[in-house]
């Protein structure tokens, strides 16, 4: 993970302890990078997230576009909670091995809505998919 981010971040120790208990951490994600206009996460694949053709299953890419586009959103608004009130997946080529790491970052802020986009991408940067999302501001403390 980036280094500065503990320092940008100080809740993301806190969001890491609670993630590693939930299906973030189930899956397998991590975090790379994390920065006001950027975040990248990554799965190393194994065996049970491929499909029973034996690529990467089409939920893992949406686990970790909608998993990396929300964190953006988080980042844009760390005294609230957002949720994804949108989802679109783009799937562009099979993977079914390797690292995958996805980048995602915002396209448009407003006062109770985020708009963010995606790329899924294998090590050596081919595209496997891309999505958009739409984040749901909350105004709750978290």
């Amino acid at each position: 993970m980036n280094a500065d981010s503990n320092e940008i971040y100080p809740d993301l120790e806190h969001w890491g302890k609670i993630a590693e208990s939930t299906f973030w951490g189930f899956v397998g994600c991590e975090i790379e990078e994390l920065s006001p206009s950027k975040v990248i996460v990554s799965i190393d694949i194994k065996p049970h997230h491929l499909n029973l053709i034996g690529i990467l299953h089409g939920g893992v890419h949406a686990t970790l576009i909608d998993s990396g586009m929300g964190l953006i959103a988080m980042i844009a608004r760390p005294n609230d909670n957002v949720v994804t009130s949108n989802l679109t997946m783009n799937y562009v080529a099979p993977t079914e091995k390797g690292r995958v790491f996805v980048t995602a970052e915002i396209i448009h802020s407003s006062r109770k809505m985020i708009t963010t986009q995606a790329f899924a991408r294998t090590e050596n940067g081919d595209l496997c998919a891309f999505g958009t999302g739409t984040f749901r501001v909350l105004n709750k403390p978290i």
